[in-house]
């Protein structure tokens, strides 16, 4: 068995319970207690050092620990500086320091999302008196170099890394174990619901509801969108809307459904592909074939499109979208014994900007089921 560890907003959140603490009762903790929310479990932290900076202002560290998960922020230290203020409204005000990325498409504000704020906010409040108000700066020291090895500026992100997510738990997402996890959710949430959004990461899962998708709906596959489609089949799920960042779910146009990179790429050659059929030129075809990420390429073909008043990234996409529900389908069909009625595909992709990119024809019908 895989051994579980924690998300970065739960070491984020027990160094700031450290550093309150010290500022309340000038004690260093070596270990607090912090509650998750999601799930509904207190776990608890260690903490490596506290120290008062001033008579009202602290600072504590601890060190990431994701569990089995082949993390790259294993064992990355996280501070958070917390001190007293007086002015404003807000009881709790949580700041990005170095190594807490910018989010590009939100005019610049930290990458610290809805989860993480929760967590801190959740934990913090509960240990000020009523009028006392405080600002958390939390600071990762690694996070600017460790954020050249991540995807994060595909999505926006820039200078150093997020606090994302909706869980405290981490798991590790391309093992035997995880899988068991996600189809141990779909179990669930099959019995609900005729209709379930997969998304393969945090992006998705903290884009959906924001355009109004329930979030009960929501299932999280990582990279095994292969046998998360054959069970939700099996199970008798009606539909199924894959929701995702284009530059992961294009892989499924051209038939890979594990969509690790380590296994299998292709996404340049589908891209491609997709711009031949739809008669680009071959100059900008090389382009495309050329660029350095999907995301790049999609770049290129807008710029195509501002510039002659074309709709290359329309065409090309639509077809990619179509492609995605045919290949999809037609995996689920290799797999199941229902005939028509089978788990019915649509699809919708983003850009790194969380912008939506195209939206299939039964992706269009399905986003109308499931708002």
């Amino acid at each position: 068995m895989s051994r579980s560890g924690y998300t970065l907003p739960v070491f984020a959140c027990a160094s700031a319970v450290a550093a309150l603490h010290w500022l309340r009762h000038r004690q260093t903790l070596k270990v607090v207690s912090v509650d998750l929310i999601e799930p509904a479990q207190i776990v608890e932290i260690p903490i490596e050092q506290v120290a008062g900076l001033s008579e009202n202002m602290a600072l504590a560290i601890t060190h990431s620990d994701p569990g089995d998960n082949l993390d790259l922020t294993k064992n990355t230290p996280i501070w958070a500086m917390v001190e007293w203020r007086e002015e404003g409204e807000e009881a709790v005000i949580i700041q990005g320091g170095e190594g807490i990325g910018r989010q590009l498409n939100a005019d610049d504000k930290p990458a610290i999302y809805a989860y993480a704020q929760r967590l801190l906010k959740e934990n913090l409040h509960r240990m000020l008196a009523l009028g006392e108000k405080i600002t958390v700066t939390i600071i990762l020291p690694e996070g600017r170099s460790l954020a050249v090895r991540t995807s994060n500026a595909a999505f926006g992100v820039v200078e150093g890394l997020s606090l994302l997510g909706t869980t405290g738990i981490s798991q590790p997402l391309s093992t035997p174990d995880q899988l068991e996890a996600f189809r141990s959710e779909l179990q669930q949430k099959a019995s609900r619901f005729e209709s379930l959004v997969f998304c393969i990461g945090e992006n998705g899962l903290d884009l959906a509801p924001k355009l109004g998708i329930n979030p009960d709906r929501l299932v999280k596959t990582a990279n095994w969108l292969g046998p998360m489609l054959v069970e939700a089949d099996v199970l008798g799920v009606k539909e199924i809307l894959l929701f995702g960042y284009h530059g992961k779910l294009l892989k499924l146009a051209g038939g890979i459904f594990h969509t690790h990179h380590h296994l299998a790429d292709g996404r340049r050659e589908i891209l491609a592909a997709h711009c031949a059929l739809a008669d680009l030129k071959l100059a900008d075809i090389q382009v495309v074939f050329n660029s350095a990420t999907a995301e790049a390429a999609l770049k290129y073909l807008r710029s195509l499109d501002a510039s002659a008043g074309s709709n290359w990234v329309e065409r090309v996409y639509s077809a990619i979208a179509q492609a995605i529900d045919t290949r999809s389908q037609e995996y689920i069909q290799s797999h199941s014994s229902r005939g028509a009625a089978a788990t019915v595909c649509g699809s919708i992709l983003f850009d790194r900007d969380r912008k939506i990119i195209v939206k299939s024809k039964t992706g269009c019908i399905l986003m109308g089921k499931l708002c």
